[in-house]
């Protein structure tokens, strides 16, 4: 069996993070190991408390995971500070880590900035060249791109995935989301853009799908799909994920990672 390792934050409501990574990892056919950055209290309401995990506890995580188990993927999610970043970028590093997917997990989905701007730099710096492919949603992208730029519409879409791709020599999964009003990303990879049309999912509980997208796309990669198949393959998880209408919480409900099996 293939495995995979997320390096992310832990979401006690079960809808986000590590949690609905290890989910998603198992349904899309991987072994999934965790290396949890932080702890959040948290609901379909909003996030209500963090705490973070000590450097030298991470290091310890991460060198009882490669010591043993070695992932065939990573995929990383909520990094919560410059020092946390930089212990990553150091143990990926030093195991010669491979299939890497970077959610960086900057803006949430209602605007708010969830990292300063030194974090911001040692992402960018340390861990981005290390991936293989980054998958930022709109906002994300308007940051990254160091530009007073707005992104609105596929045309701008198209201009901030190259511009991301030539600033950092790495494979982009631009996601459209709600701003743009459809379901259709832009994979930015080897010199040229290739658009994903997805099927639009009426459903207001999109609790965790940036987490799902990304650990679908690393489960994917660890089996040894090409990235465009696998970015293809997990479009069409999470798309499937969202149609069965899971409502759970009084926010933004979880997606069912289960695929309506359990019920």
């Amino acid at each position: 069996m293939k495995t995979v390792l997320t390096i992310a934050g832990s979401d006690c409501s079960g809808g986000a993070g590590i949690q609905a990574d290890i989910k998603t990892m198992i349904m899309n056919g991987v072994y999934a190991m965790s290396a949890i950055t932080a702890l959040t209290a948290q609901n379909t309401t909003g996030v209500y408390g963090i705490q973070e995990t000590s450097p030298e506890f991470l290091d310890n995580q991460l060198d009882c995971i490669f010591t043993d188990i070695f992932p065939d993927a990573v995929k990383i999610g909520m990094l919560s500070s410059a020092e946390i970043m930089h212990h990553v970028a150091v143990k990926l590093q030093q195991y010669h880590a491979h299939h890497i997917v970077l959610d960086p997990v900057m803006i949430s989905t209602s605007g708010h900035r969830l990292m300063d701007k030194d974090a911001e730099q040692t992402l960018q710096k340390e861990l981005f060249p290390l991936a293989e492919i980054i998958t930022p949603n709109i906002p994300e992208a308007e940051v990254l791109t160091g530009l007073q730029m707005q992104i609105t519409n596929a045309e701008s879409m198209e201009e901030a995935a190259h511009r991301l791709y030539e600033s950092f020599h790495i494979s982009v999964l631009l996601k459209g989301g709600h701003r743009i009003n459809d379901a259709n990303d832009l994979l930015y990879t080897k010199g040229h853009g290739i658009w994903l049309h997805g099927e639009h999912i009426n459903n207001p509980n999109t609790h965790g799908t940036g987490c799902t997208l990304s650990s679908a796309i690393a489960s994917n990669l660890a089996r040894g799909f090409s990235l465009e198949d696998s970015v293809r393959r997990s479009k069409q998880y999470l798309t499937d994920a969202l149609k069965t209408q899971l409502d759970l919480g009084h926010g933004s409900g979880p997606l069912d990672h289960t695929l309506g099996k359990t019920q």
